[in-house]
């Protein structure tokens, strides 16, 4: 998954978080209630980073866990 903003996603299905880890980052951004079909989305898009900014960014509710 090259990315200039996003090092990391993996999604849970039965739990629908999503989880990012930015590249800017040393954080773990866990994004509650995304549907599958937006994660799906999300992993065909070319770019990443841009879907995450116009789709998931500021959309869903999310909880900042850091790692660093």
């Amino acid at each position: 998954m090259p990315s200039n903003l996003i090092r990391r996603a993996d999604y849970d299905p039965q739990t629908r978080k999503l989880s990012i880890w930015l590249v800017t980052t040393q954080n773990r951004y866990d994004y509650e209630n995304v549907p599958p079909e937006t994660y799906e989305a999300f992993r065909r898009v070319f770019s990443k980073g841009r879907f995450f900014n116009r789709h998931i960014r500021d959309r869903f509710r999310y909880h900042v866990t850091p790692l660093g």
